[in-house]
C-alpha cells in the first residue's frame, strides 16, 4: 500500500466478504485487523486482497500466501536498485535543466532524451501503472493512479512534441526530464520512507531479539540443548550466568541477579533465589539457576508484551478515522481539479502544453501518502518506546485519550501500597521486643495467613532464633494458640482477650492510636497458672511505595486533580492518603467493587477520568473509567479490563503514560498540519501555473518523509522513572 487511499480500497474489499464484521487496515504496519465469522479463512481475506489488487505478504502464519509477493528484504534491496537506476537515467536529463539557470544551453538531443525517459516511464514506473488500474478496475483512485497519469500526460506531450511538433525554431519543447525525475523522486521518497518506518517499530524488533532460540534443558543427570519449541511445561531449565533466560518459571535452585529493563524498564537488576518467579527474556548475571518452566511459547510474559504491543501498533486512533474519510473523496476531488487546469489553460489561455504541464503538478504534488502516514507512524513510535519504558499500550484509544486526562482515581492496596501487610511494631511490656518476635513467630510458622508471614518475615529479616511450638491450632476469627518450652501461648485479637478473661480496657488505649492510623493491633499472652497474661502488643500495616508520593507530586504538577478509592476503613484510607499527598476531600473508603465503578462513572462528569488498580475488585472500576491503567503486578483480570499496563509496580510510570500520551498526540496533529499544508498550498499552486513537476514531486516525496521524521523524534523521549529519578524530560 502507498497512501490513505489504498487503506480505504483494502478495507472496502474486505468489508464486502461474507461474514466480515469489520476491518481495520494500517498503512505504516501494513497489516489488516479483521473481526469476522468462523466461517471466514484467511485464504478467504487473502484473496478479497489480492482481487483489490494487492498482495499478501508471508507472516509467522502457516497460511500460503501470494508467490508473487516478495519479502521485506528482497523488497528493500529491489527498491534500491530501482532507486540507484533511476537516478542514473534522470541526472543527464535533470544537469541541463540545472544548468540554465547560469546561461548554460546544453540540452541532449530529443532521440537521447526518449531514450533515457523511456525506462525511468515504463520499466521503473510500472509499479505505478499496475496498482493505478488496480484502482481503476475497483472504481476508484489512488496515489500510484495520480503519479501514472501525470507522468504519462508528461512524457506523452514530449513524445508528440519531439515527432509531430514545429521544429521551425529549433529543437521543441520537450519535458521528459519532468517525467523521469518526479518518479525518481517518488521512489526516492518511498525508500527513505521504508528505512524511517522500520526505525518506528525498532521496539518490537529489539522485544523479538530477545527470545533465545534454544535452551539448556535438565533431563536426568544430565543437560541437553533443545529448540525452544521443544520445551515443555514443567521441564527443569538451566541458565548460566551471562545467558537470557529461555522461558517463564520458577527459581528451584541457585541465586542471581536477574536483569529485566527491557522488559519492565526496571533499571536495576532484580535479586533472584528459589521461589522466586523469572521472566523470559531477562538476562541471568552472575549465578547459575535452575527454572522450572510455567509458560512456554505464546503464553510468556514476553510474548503477551509483544503481541499486546502490535495489536496496539497495528489499531486505529479515532482521529484516523476522520483522515480516512477525507482520504476517500480526495483523489477523486484532485483528478477533477487537474481536469479543471488542463482544461482553464488549454482552452482559456490557449497553451496546451502549459496546460499539461500545470495539470501533472496538480496530480503529483496531491499524492495523499503523508496523510495515510501521520496518524499510524505517531502510534508506532509512540507505544514502541512506551513499551520500553514498562508501559504497555493495549488500547490505541487510550493513547491518544490520555493527554486530556483531569482526574486519576486510585485504588489503595497493590497500587499506592506494597500490598502485603508488614509488622510495623512490636511492642513488649517487659522490653523483651525480640523475645516477642520470637515467640509470635513459633507458633505462626507454618501458617499461610498474611499477618502470620509478615511475623515470620520479621524475625528472619532480625536473624532471630525462632523457638520449636507445638499443639499449635487455628482458633477461627480470634487467632492461633500453641505451646513453646512447656508456655501457653496465645496470638490475637481483643475478643481473643476477652474469652481469657482479660479486660481489654486495659490494653485498649494503646490500641485506638494504631487503629486510628488504619493500623492492624494483635495481642500476645501467655497462660500460665497463676492466670493469662498479656505480653504485648503486634502492629501491622501496609506500607506506602516510596514511589508513591512522587507519583502524586508529578500529576499534581500537570495539573490534574487525584483521588483514592478504597475498600479499606476510613482511618486506614486518610492515613494513607496524608502520606501520598492526596487531599482528605477526595478520599472515599468503605467502596465496594460495585460502588467504585459507580464512584468512577460519577468522576467523569467532572472531566475525563483514568482508575489506577490491580486486583479483580478493580475491574469494573477499570472498565468503567475513560482509561484503565492496570499495575503489572496485579490480576491477569485488571489488565484485561485496561487499557494501558504498567509492567513494574511503580506508580510514577502513571506520569510517563500520560507524558508520552501527550506527546505522541501533538505527534499526530503536527504531522496532520504538515500533510494537509502542503496540499492546502501547493495545489492552488500547481494550478496557477507556479509549481514545475519536478518540484511538485520533490515536496510531495519530501511532505511523506518530513512526516515520518517528524514522528522518529518521539524515539527521543526519556521516561522520568528512569533511574528512579523524576527528573523533567528535555528532550
Amino acid at each position: 500500500m502507498n497512501c490513505a487511499s489504498c487503506v480505504g480500497r483494502v478495507e472496502r474489499a474486505l468489508k464486502k466478504v461474507s461474514g466480515v464484521v469489520d476491518a481495520s487496515v494500517n498503512l505504516a504496519t501494513e497489516s489488516a485487523t479483521v473481526q469476522a465469522g468462523d466461517a471466514v479463512t484467511r485464504e478467504i481475506l487473502i484473496a478479497a486482497v489480492v482481487d483489490a489488487g494487492y498482495h499478501v505478504r508471508a507472516s509467522d502464519s502457516p497460511v500460503t500466501t501470494d508467490a508473487r509477493a516478495p519479502s521485506d528484504d528482497s523488497r528493500n534491496h529491489q527498491e534500491h536498485r530501482h532507486l540507484v537506476f533511476a537516478a542514473l537515467l534522470s541526472l543527464p536529463l535533470l544537469v541541463p535543466m540545472i544548468a540554465l539557470a547560469w546561461g548554460e544551453h546544453r540540452m541532449l538531443p530529443g532521440w537521447l532524451q526518449l531514450t533515457l525517459a523511456t525506462p525511468v516511464q515504463f520499466w521503473l514506473g510500472a509499479r505505478f501503472y499496475r496498482a493505478g488500474w488496480s484502482a481503476l478496475k475497483v472504481g476508484t483512485g489512488n496515489m500510484d493512479l495520480l503519479v501514472a497519469l501525470g507522468t504519462s500526460a508528461g512524457y506523452g506531450l514530449s513524445v508528440w512534441q519531439l515527432f509531430f511538433a514545429d521544429t521551425n525554431d529549433g529543437q521543441p519543447h520537450l519535458y521528459f526530464e519532468a517525467s523521469a525525475v518526479v518518479i525518481t523522486l517518488i521512489l526516492l521518497g518511498k525508500w527513505l520512507e521504508a528505512r524511517a518506518k522500520r526505525q518506528t517499530t525498532a521496539a518490537i524488533r529489539a522485544l523479538q531479539a530477545l527470545r533465545p532460540n534454544t535452551a539448556r534443558v535438565r533431563r536426568g543427570e544430565t543437560e541437553v540443548e533443545l529448540p525452544i519449541d521443544q520445551i515443555v511445561i514443567g521441564d527443569v531449565v538451566v541458565v548460566l550466568p551471562g545467558e537470557r533466560i529461555a522461558v517463564d518459571g520458577k527459581v528451584i535452585d541457585g541465586s542471581s541477579h536477574s536483569d529485566e529493563s527491557m522488559i519492565t524498564g526496571e533499571s536495576l537488576p532484580v535479586p533472584k533465589r528459589a521461589g522466586d518467579r523469572v521472566t523470559g527474556g531477562a538476562m541471568n548475571s552472575e549465578g547459575r539457576l535452575q527454572i522450572r518452566t510455567t509458560a512456554i511459547g505464546a503464553e510468556t510474559a514476553l510474548s503477551r508484551i509483544i503481541r499486546m504491543v502490535e495489536d496496539a501498533q497495528a489499531k486505529k486512533a479515532p482521529i484516523q478515522r476522520v483522515v480516512d474519510r477525507v482520504s476517500a473523496v480526495f483523489v477523486p476531488a484532485v483528478v477533477l481539479i487537474a481536469v479543471a487546469t488542463l482544461m482553464y489553460w488549454g482552452l482559456v489561455g490557449g497553451d496546451w502544453p502549459q496546460a499539461v504541464l500545470n495539470a501533472v503538478a496538480v496530480l503529483v504534488i496531491a499524492c495523499p501518502c503523508a496523510l495515510g502516514l501521520a496518524t499510524p507512524t505517531a502510534i508506532m513510535a509512540g507505544t514502541g518506546v512506551a513499551a520500553r519504558a514498562g508501559i504497555l499500550i493495549k488500547d490505541v484509544e487510550a493513547l491518544e485519550t490520555a493527554h486530556a486526562l483531569r482526574i486519576v482515581a486510585f485504588d489503595k492496596t497493590g497500587t499506592l501500597t506494597e500490598g502485603h501487610p508488614r509488622l510495623l511494631q512490636a511492642i513488649a511490656f517487659d522490653g523483651d521486643e525480640a523475645g516477642l518476635i520470637a515467640l509470635a513467630a513459633a507458633i505462626q510458622s507454618g501458617s499461610e495467613h498474611p499477618l502470620a508471614k509478615a511475623v515470620l518475615e520479621a524475625a528472619v529479616a532480625r536473624r532471630l532464633v525462632i523457638p520449636a511450638a507445638t499443639a499449635i491450632r487455628a482458633i477461627v476469627g480470634l487467632g492461633v494458640h500453641g505451646n513453646v518450652a512447656g508456655i501457653d501461648v496465645l496470638i490475637g485479637n481483643e475478643v481473643l482477650l476477652q474469652a481469657e478473661g482479660i479486660d481489654p480496657t486495659t490494653v485498649r488505649a494503646a490500641a485506638l492510636a494504631q487503629s486510628a492510623q488504619g493500623h492492624t493491633v494483635s495481642w500476645l499472652a501467655t497462660r500460665a497458672a497463676q492466670g493469662t497474661q498479656v505480653r504485648g502488643m503486634l502492629v501491622f500495616g501496609d506500607t506506602v511505595r516510596v514511589e508513591s508520593r512522587d507519583a502524586i507530586t508529578a500529576l499534581h504538577q500537570l495539573g490534574l486533580r487525584t483521588v483514592l478509592i478504597s475498600g479499606d476503613n476510613a482511618g486506614a484510607a486518610n492515613a494513607i492518603a496524608r502520606a501520598v499527598g492526596i487531599a482528605a476531600e477526595d478520599v472515599h473508603a468503605n467502596v465496594l467493587p460495585g460502588g467504585k465503578a459507580a464512584l468512577v462513572q460519577e468522576l467523569g462528569n467532572s472531566g475525563c477520568v483514568t482508575m489506577v488498580g490491580d486486583g479483580i475488585n478493580d475491574a469494573p472500576a477499570l472498565a468503567a473509567a475513560n482509561i484503565g491503567i492496570a499495575m503489572g503486578s496485579g490480576t491477569d483480570v485488571a489488565m484485561q479490563a485496561a487499557g494501558i499496563t504498567l509492567m513494574r509496580a511503580d506508580p510514577r510510570l502513571i506520569v510517563d503514560a500520560i507524558d508520552i500520551s501527550r506527546r505522541t498526540t501533538r505527534k499526530i496533529q503536527q504531522n496532520l498540519f504538515w500533510a494537509f499544508i502542503y496540499n492546502i498550498v501547493g495545489i492552488p499552486l500547481a494550478a496557477a501555473g507556479l509549481l514545475n513537476p519536478v518540484i511538485a514531486g520533490a515536496a510531495m516525496a519530501f511532505s511523506s518523509v518530513s512526516v515520518v521524521m517528524n514522528t522518529l523524534l518521539l524515539r527521543r523521549w526519556t521516561p522520568r522513572t528512569r533511574d528512579h529519578n523524576m527528573t523533567s524530560d528535555r528532550h
